[in-house]
């Protein structure tokens, strides 16, 4: 089969493996669509979040591995002592190993497991024809789904799992830093548990346009002061999202909020960051973050069927997997007019 495999910094290559059979508990797919993150991008870009060294405990792999962690796709084959699931089925990847015997995992909070890992990232992810993934991560994708649609769940759960997790209530302001695809996917998910007005802040117009689009009034904060011009416009804000992970946006979040009010932290920061404690304390302010998700799948996928969570508006491009580089991994970073690219593999 034909796979985007990761060997080291800027190093993919999409070439033949060997398509593997699902053992035990586990369920082969075939991928119909796939979606690029930013986890992949950082993987090739910096070469980080790669299982290299040792073998992940749960996957049992480490690099050179396939990537993608954002997929759909139709069951090819059954492992073993596997129900629930049939051969044809339309389905949806929830890509997080856990051990189910950690404390965590005991509580319901698998993804906090002490051996917690991604499939695309410690194990052999969705850039493939085939995939194989143990049989707890797949849910069912109803025929009114569209296999793109089903590429977009995994990240609109990561959004609507910090969503739910804030305080949010209907009829307050929020604020959304980071117009990337997570920033988006939060701005649809607060809208639909009842924002009341969404400011997004940005530095690039491209995306700005892209949460106009949604419903956000945008602020781009190289050409403006993002928290004077919305504590001006909106009179102070009561959540604000952190989704693009650097100083200038972590200050701005807790300075827009009002007091009482609530900054979530979803971006994956790779450098310490300085919290103005000082100030969170004045306004008894609180500062909280969200790790993916857990048990959510379902919900997310519920609410795109009902039209609640219009996700194909984040897409803005398709291609094809042997143009992974060139026009997926490399035109991110360079062209800030996508937001979302799909990778179509069978489709």
């Amino acid at each position: 089969m034909k796979a985007a495999v990761w060997y080291g910094k800027k190093d993919v290559r999409v070439e033949e493996r060997e398509v593997k059979a699902a053992q035990a508990g586990q369920v082969k797919i075939k991928v119909q669509y796939a979606g690029i993150c930013g986890s992949d991008l950082h993987a090739y870009h910096h070469g980080v979040g790669i299982q290299e060294g040792d073998k992940h405990p749960l996957s049992g792999q480490n690099a050179p591995l396939t990537l993608g962690h954002e997929f759909a796709g139709v069951v090819s084959e059954l492992g073993d002592n596997v129900s629930g699931i049939n051969i044809g089925d339309r389905v949806v990847v929830e890509p997080l190993y856990h051990c189910g015997k950690c404390e965590y995992c005991i509580q319901g909070r698998y993804n906090q497991c002490t051996q917690f890992g991604f499939v695309g990232l410690n194990g052999d992810g969705g850039f493939a024809e085939y995939v194989v993934v143990e049989s707890y991560m797949v849910h069912a994708l109803p025929d009114n789904v569209s296999f793109e649609e089903g590429a977009l769940v995994e990240p609109t759960a990561v959004a609507l799992h910090a969503v739910r997790h804030s305080k949010l209530k209907v009829g307050q302001k929020v604020a959304v830093y980071g117009a990337g695809p997570i920033g988006l996917l939060t701005i649809l998910s607060a809208k639909a548990a009842g924002a009341s007005e969404i400011y997004a802040v940005d530095v690039f117009d491209e995306r700005l346009n892209l949460a106009a689009k949604l419903g956000a009034i945008p602020v781009n904060s190289a050409q403006v002061n993002a928290t004077e011009t919305i504590l001006q416009q909106s009179g102070g804000i009561d959540i604000a999202y952190e989704a693009a992970g650097v100083q200038p946006t972590m200050d701005s979040a807790i300075s827009v909020i009002k007091k009482g009010g609530e900054v979530v932290v979803i971006a994956a920061i790779p450098t310490p960051l300085q919290v103005n404690f000082f100030e969170l304390l004045v306004k008894e302010a609180n500062l909280t973050s969200t790790l993916a998700y857990r048990h959510i799948f379902p919900e997310v996928v519920s609410l795109i069927a009902e039209g609640a969570l219009d996700v194909k508006q984040v897409i803005t491009k398709k291609i094809k997997l042997d143009n992974i580089v060139e026009e997926g991994l490399e035109l991110l970073m360079s062209d800030k007019s996508h937001a979302k690219i799909l990778i179509e593999i069978n489709g």
